[in-house]
């Protein structure tokens, strides 16, 4: 057997830092042995694998504020870091470490997943669990390099293939992106083949069967996705490999939405090992009075009497349940990921620059916090009022209204006193009363109550925060939130550190990112359905048994009915299940509401092909340049002139680097972006 010589830790990805040598692995490395020698060692062995976890988190998180994962800024939530993605001025250079971090996993994860089997210190039982870990973890780092550059090359996997050759050595073209979805669902369904269905809490952050079936199914329905199937503009027709052959597939396949709705629906029917559904929606039982002194949790706002919903106990309906907190824990650390029926899969930990930063951001000043990260106007006004219907005066200013006016108008100290508009205090705007419990659990706008259960002085745990012009949260140009309002999902009541001599907040409660949840699986099931127009038989991912798949309201109220019981709203009209392109209108909406901040609106603007519309769009928020004098004036949103929106076409994907085009000769440049230097 011909002998490689490698790192024996670990370290190995940690000294492989420089993208230029992320296949080289002969390069720099001082302490060396073998394969054989490390398959031979259970330490050696399990250090390995671990290795190849590495890049899972940072690199390749899908949400919040931080150095590589910019992708929870689209038309729906504004950070000044990154008005270049706004304004699309970056370039082939921004944030491109993700892409060799990736190749280095994949390089690790293959090389485990043809040795593991020579550890005979492991049993059986457990080297089919770790392959299947480095299965999964394979075809998550294509699925990165693939839902931001598009089609990727897929490294051979043939017995000859040597994966120390330097990957200029190697000069892949770039695989179809049917080529490599087909590729990750392939490699998903091995993985789930032996993955357990539960991990002890202790190694909670490795991936389950519901993991790998989790983003089998996102890959399909992304794969179904106008931009990805039948494309045939001109956009499409110049992403090309290097012998001018298409990458994405110009003829349309209904079938795909069949595969992706079969996806989904493979975990809807997983059940855990006492036969009941492995995943569910997290719900918190309703409250009848404060459960504390400081307001942290307060008692719960009974949701509107629809006659139906309001009828009925969880899960058919929402009156025993408490919307907010329901929707609250999930994100916040209420919830530990053992805990959280919801999680798929997790990277677990607030991973220094990842959610624990991005609370940072959201905490107002008052705190400790940056109080940099907004929400756009059109986000907050996706919220629907607590009855399900639209704010007044929603979208006016996008010329998209349906010609109500906002509300004028404030919160008086009588009203708090009668008990009306909770939970707003006096001062709010009426713009914000009778909103969805979601709204909420998400928005931070201005006088919104923070309740600041772990501040030193008891006087500090009920704090409202102004945005106002002159106030201590005011937008200055150089901090506070340019469009004056705020956003609140992902903070708890403990994430604080109130007036401790001006350092930053510290006490950042533990969380769990919510990389794949049951949530999206739902809305997931529901979207692929909707696109159905005939009958589909498709197989579920095991081959036990096999769907029959079509548009039907029964059908679609499995996947978007749940979502919206838990979020306290009520059911559509029957109008919007009878049209096709009325409940997608719906179902786009209720994304853009329930996944708001985990990453998911950028990329769905761009497989949807909305876009170019979306993005186009001036971003509008409050007058922060009105004083508490002003409150009616503040209120009126104006067009942040500091922010130049657009869209241009080259930004369906993420460029390569042009390092990398000329390190390997075969790679072709996504359309719009430098090929050369």
């Amino acid at each position: 057997m011909k002998k490689k010589n490698i790192l024996l830790s670990i370290c190995i990805a940690m000294a492989l830092g420089s993208c230029s040598d992320y296949l080289d692995v002969e390069k720099d490395l001082k302490d060396r042995m073998t394969l054989d020698e490390v398959f031979t060692s259970r330490d050696y062995t399990e250090q390995w694998l671990a290795g190849a976890y590495r890049y899972v988190w940072n690199y390749n998180a899908d949400m919040g504020y931080g150095g590589e994962w910019p992708f929870a800024f689209a038309d729906d939530i504004y950070h000044p870091t990154y008005k270049s993605f706004a304004e699309k001025s970056y370039g082939e250079s921004t944030y491109q470490t993700s892409y060799g971090y990736c190749y280095q996993g994949i390089r690790q994860a293959s090389v485990f997943i043809q040795n593991v089997d020579k550890c005979e210190a492991i049993t059986v039982e457990e080297r089919a669990d770790m392959k299947a870990q480095a299965r999964f973890i394979r075809a998550f780092y294509y699925w990165k390099l693939l839902q931001k550059y598009g089609p990727i090359p897929l490294i051979p996997e043939d017995a000859g293939q040597d994966y120390t050759k330097p990957y200029e050595e190697l000069y892949l073209p770039r695989n179809t992106y049917d080529e490599c979805v087909e590729y990750i669902s392939n490699e998903m369904v091995e993985a789930a083949r032996y993955l357990p269905l539960k991990r002890e809490t202790f190694n909670i952050a490795r991936p389950t069967k519901g993991a790998a079936l989790g983003y089998r199914a996102r890959a399909l329905l992304y794969a179904a996705s106008p931009l990805m199937n039948g494309n045939d503009d001109n956009y499409a027709a110049s992403l090309v490999d290097d012998k001018g052959n298409r990458l994405l597939n110009p003829v349309y396949d209904e079938e795909k939405w069949a595969k992706a709705a079969a996806a989904a629906r493979d975990i809807m029917e997983l059940k855990g090992d006492n036969g009941l559904p492995r995943y569910e929606l997290y719900h918190a039982a309703a409250r009848e009075k404060d459960a504390d002194e400081d307001g942290a949790y307060p008692a719960t706002i009974k949701p509107f009497d629809d006659g139906n919903f309001s009828t009925k106990n969880w899960p058919d309906g929402y009156a025993d349940i408490d919307p907010f907190e329901s929707y609250r824990s999930v994100f916040n650390g209420e919830l530990t990921a053992a805990e959280n029926p919801e999680l798929i899969f997790s990277r677990v930990t607030n991973q220094g620059s990842g959610i624990k930063q991005m609370v940072q951001e959201q905490l107002p000043k008052f705190t400790n916090g940056k109080n940099r990260l907004g929400m756009t106007q059109k986000q907050c006004d996706a919220y629907y009022m607590w009855n399900g219907e639209d704010c007044p005066g929603k979208d006016l200013e996008i010329g998209r209204g349906d010609g109500s006016s906002r509300k004028t108008g404030f919160v008086t100290a009588e009203d708090v006193e009668a008990g009306m508009y909770k939970p707003l205090r006096e001062g709010v705007s009426l713009q914000y009363a009778d909103r969805e419990p979601r709204f909420y659990a998400s928005v931070a706008f201005n006088g919104a109550y923070w309740a600041l259960a772990a501040a030193p002085q008891q006087s500090d745990r009920r704090y409202q925060c102004w945005y106002y012009l002159g106030t201590g949260e005011h937008y200055t140009g150089s901090g506070g939130i340019m469009t004056g309002i705020g956003m609140m999902k992902f903070v708890n009541p403990l994430d604080n550190d109130a007036k401790s001599d001006g350092q930053e907040a510290t006490s950042i409660r533990e969380k769990s990112d919510p990389a794949i949840r049951y949530g999206e699986i739902l809305l997931d099931y529901a979207e692929a359905i909707n696109e159905l127009q005939g009958t589909h038989q498709i197989a579920s991912w095991d081959g036990s048994t096999t769907y029959t798949l079509q548009r039907t309201t029964e059908e679609l109220k499995k996947g978007i009915q749940p979502v919206r019981i838990r979020a306290g709203i009520p059911d559509f009209d029957n109008s919007v299940y009878e049209s096709q392109v009325e409940f997608r209108k719906k179902l786009k909406r209720e994304r853009q509401i329930e996944l708001m901040g985990e990453g998911h609106r950028y990329f769905d603007l761009r497989r949807w092909k909305d876009a170019a519309e979306e993005e186009s769009l001036p971003m509008y928020g409050c007058n922060t340049k009105m004083t508490k004098e002003q409150p009616e004036a503040f209120h009126q949103p104006v067009r942040i002139s500091e922010v130049q929106t657009r869209f241009i076409e080259r930004s369906y994907f993420w460029p390569f680097h042009i390092d990398e085009l000329y390190r390997n000769r075969r790679l072709t440049q996504n359309p719009g972006w430098k090929s050369s230097k």
